[in-house]
């Protein structure tokens, strides 16, 4: 049966970075890892595939002459590098290793660590800035407890695997090559459970759904991350907790945007108050606040408060408040309201020492058209 495209089994292309494709093989390496499908014979095969995939396009000149000849450019019956145990034990070195805690080459050293999850907390920009404690309820495969985590029935252990005596992979022979691959019968864990424990069905995991209080700091930010080490999932076979990160997502704010350490708001103001001046209430995280607004102030004018902003969670200066005004137009006007603007407007007369902008555009429109006829 003739081979997939290894860019097709990775699910990139081929202008993919090698970065990408490591990346792309951890996602499916966690998917159909042995450890998690003992019962899948088609996981074990999904994940062979992709390790091969990976050997060869993580590699600068296998995947030259993989691009160039295909297959043919890396089959070792061929005169290709082909999918060495070498390699093999690199992938695992490299990549596999930092997954699930442990290389593929070799006797396996201990038990491995488990996954490491993430939890997205949302908070409110107050919380964010004066900080909480939250509660977070998050399911988890964590230690069954009538085996406690071994997966063996109670009362009994897990024996040596006969087939690899322990280590977890078997040596192939093909033809020059020796390969190394994960052992059929244990399927890599270089033991086997003759009893299975009822609860877990020889998994030594089971999903458990845990509440935990998290203390968000003062000061973050949407993509802050807060690290529970030990909270993540259960390793197999007894293995050690990986870690929970739980990722902060603060909500919009009705009033107020962030940016980094300052804060900014609109606040409207009526021509009568923008010509003549006048005083308004802010809104600030710690109450409101009288703001002075002097006369002839034009609309998008920024005004700075000081200190009422946000003390980030790395330290640093408080940072401000910035207000910018905003010109509300009069709507729903009765008749005595407009004769009295219509009579304001005609003592204005023409666009000049009260309307310096307006003076100014229709300078350079003049111009503008000028220069067009010239």
């Amino acid at each position: 049966m003739s081979k997939r495209d290894y860019y097709e089994v990775l699910g990139v292309g081929k202008s993919t970075s090698a970065q990408d494709i490591k990346k792309a093989y951890r996602r499916i390496a966690m998917k159909y890892h042995p450890d998690r499908n003992s019962d899948d014979a088609n996981a074990d095969e999904k994940f062979k595939e992709a390790s091969e995939a990976y050997e060869i396009l993580s590699d600068t000149e296998k995947r030259q002459a993989y691009d160039q000849y295909g297959h043919a450019g890396v089959d070792p019956q061929m005169g290709g590098g082909g999918f060495q145990g070498g390699g093999f034990s690199d992938i695992f070195g490299d990549v596999f290793g930092d997954i699930f805690g442990g290389g593929g080459g070799g006797r396996r050293q201990g038990p491995q660590r488990g996954s490491d999850l993430r939890y997205t907390l949302e908070v409110s920009l107050e919380d964010a800035v004066r900080g909480k404690t939250a509660e977070i309820k998050v399911p988890s495969l964590q230690h069954c407890d009538p085996c406690d985590g071994s997966g063996a029935k109670s009362g009994t252990s897990a024996v040596t695997c006969g087939t690899c005596g322990g280590s977890g992979q078997v040596r192939m022979q093909q033809g020059f090559f020796q390969v190394q691959q994960t052992c059929p019968t244990c399927r890599g864990r270089g033991t086997i459970i003759e009893q299975p424990c009822g609860s877990c069905h020889g998994q030594g995991l089971v999903e458990k759904t845990k509440t935990l209080s998290v203390k968000v700091p003062p000061g973050v930010d949407t993509g802050d991350r807060i690290r529970l080490s030990g909270e993540g999932e259960a390793g197999p076979s007894g293995g050690p907790n990986g870690d929970l990160y739980v990722q902060i997502s603060v909500r919009q704010h009705p009033l107020f945007e962030r940016d980094g350490r300052n804060l900014y708001c609109e606040f409207p103001i009526s021509f009568a108050d923008a010509a003549l001046g006048g005083e308004h209430e802010i809104p600030t995280l710690d109450g409101r606040v009288k703001l002075r607004i002097p006369a002839e102030t034009q609309t998008g004018k920024l005004f700075r408060l000081r200190g009422k902003g946000v003390q980030p969670v790395r330290g640093g200066p408080v940072g401000d408040l910035l207000c910018r005004a905003v010109l509300e137009t009069p709507v729903n006007l009765n008749a005595e309201q407009k004769e009295l603007l219509s009579k304001f407007r005609t003592s204005l007369g023409a666009a000049g020492e009260q309307s310096p902008r307006q003076s100014s555009f229709f300078d350079g429109v003049k111009s503008f058209f000028e220069g067009l006829n010239g």
